[in-house]
């Protein structure tokens, strides 16, 4: 009975460890549910004169727009190296060093430089070349284990910025936006790339440059995202088009780029885009077998070009088309609450949040915490990064204490965990 109850023991808490482990871990855009919101708490309530401490820095990633992602040992990202050919990288999360490196596709594009982040479950990693390689690959080892082409296995469509989303892990599947008129939106076996479904917009959609999101409306499970002429939703079960929002000439439509990740939030759906269009709120409900999307507001001060949005509580915060000016806006109503007024930092603002901060990063190289409160905007610390340069757009990260942030070739890891 002792060794049963020790036996016991074990088994919890290395359940416990495990789901610690999950908790430290950052596997793909924006997060685990694709909120940007990280769950770290104990980080510096202020960073030192100059930043907080660099842990390593991790070079010879090829430039890309790509932010990176965390799981278990390594941190994956990807980039174009020798303006050759694009790859898929892992490195060691403690010294950044680089582990391996795996070729996907060519280099180029309008931008010089992959967009994608990679996403990772800990076994497999999933990257996606700007212009439509898809790859699987092992996480421990980089070897290729499957790939498909957007436009020769899919007939997909991007636009003039090439395909950019990040792929979504949903269980055993690997949720994925060529956009066209045969498979606008495709689920496939992660472990074998097997096409499970394809999802159809009637007449064909580009693909966006937004990536996917989970959602639950009505009971039904949905995948979310934002397309080239307005927002799309898909059963999960079997690729159905339930809904959508905006035409080629309205509200989304016609736009010259659907850049950010749509917001869920009970049977609300927050979508901003740039170019000086707005934000819209939606209440989706179901009535029998159909959707229903009511047009709660939309607002034409809520723009977000590719910083992104995130959602505090009932708070909002983005910047402002790309122009670095962050805002902070309530979901409800979308009234404006604040709009930075001086400060460092220049140009398009990337905004992630953990432990009640703001974590901004300026595409001139300059990054700043800042409170997320709804009262001003209030600057706390700021630091220029090594490197940083313009159009510098990835992602900041937070995760397990440490803060990461991509400048071109190089990712930088600082320590921001109170002591």
């Amino acid at each position: 009975m002792v060794r049963t109850r020790s036996a016991l023991g074990a088994l919890a808490l290395a359940a416990l460890l495990a789901r610690a482990a999950d908790g430290a871990d950052w596997p793909q855009f924006r997060g685990p549910d694709r909120t940007g919101v990280s769950p770290d708490t104990g980080l510096l309530a202020k960073w030192p004169e100059g930043g907080p401490k660099l842990v390593w820095k991790g070079e010879g990633v090829g430039i890309g727009f790509s932010s990176v992602s965390a799981s278990g040992d390594k941190v994956f990202t990807m980039g174009d190296l020798r303006k050759e050919n694009s790859y898929l990288f892992a490195l060691d999360r403690g010294t950044g060093k680089k582990k391996w490196e795996l070729q996907v596709g060519k280099a180029g594009g309008s931008y010089e430089g992959t967009r994608c982040t990679p996403a990772t479950d800990g076994k497999l990693v999933f990257g996606l070349g700007q212009f439509g390689d898809l790859v699987a690959a092992d996480a421990k080892t980089g070897k290729e284990l499957w790939r498909k082409n957007f436009k020769a296995d899919f007939k997909g469509s991007s636009g003039g910025w090439q395909f950019t989303e990040s792929p979504l892990i949903d269980g055993d599947r690997l949720i994925v936006t060529p956009g066209g008129s045969e498979a606008t939106m495709v689920a496939l076996d992660k472990k074998t790339g097997k096409v499970e479904w394809k999802g159809v917009v009637k007449g064909g959609d580009t693909a966006g440059y937004a990536s996917v999101v989970i959602a639950n409306f009505g009971g039904v499970k949905q995948y979310v995202t934002m397309m080239a002429n307005g927002l799309v939703s898909f059963d999960a079960k079997d690729g159905k088009l339930l809904w959508r929002y905006g035409t080629k000439n309205d509200r989304f439509g016609g736009n010259t780029a659907n850049i950010p990740t749509p917001i869920i939030k009970g049977d609300y759906v927050f979508a901003a885009v740039g170019y000086g269009r707005g934000a819209a709120l939606l209440k989706v409900t179901k009535d029998g077998a159909e959707f229903n999307i009511e047009e709660v507001y939309w607002n034409k001060a809520l723009t977000n070009k590719h910083g992104g949005v995130i959602l505090i509580g009932d708070k909002l915060y983005g910047d402002r088309d790309d122009g670095g000016q962050p805002w902070c806006a309530d979901f409800a109503t979308g009234k404006v609450l604040w709009t930075r007024k001086g400060g460092e930092g220049r140009g398009s603002a990337s905004v992630t949040a953990a432990d009640g901060k703001l974590f901004i990063r300026y595409s001139d190289g300059w990054v700043v915490l800042a409170s997320a409160t709804a009262d001003k905007y209030e600057e706390l610390s700021a630091f220029k990064v090594p490197n940083g340069t313009n159009n510098t757009w990835a992602h900041p990260v937070v995760v397990d204490g440490k803060f990461f942030v991509r400048e071109r070739e190089v990712v930088y890891c600082y320590d921001v965990k109170a002591k």
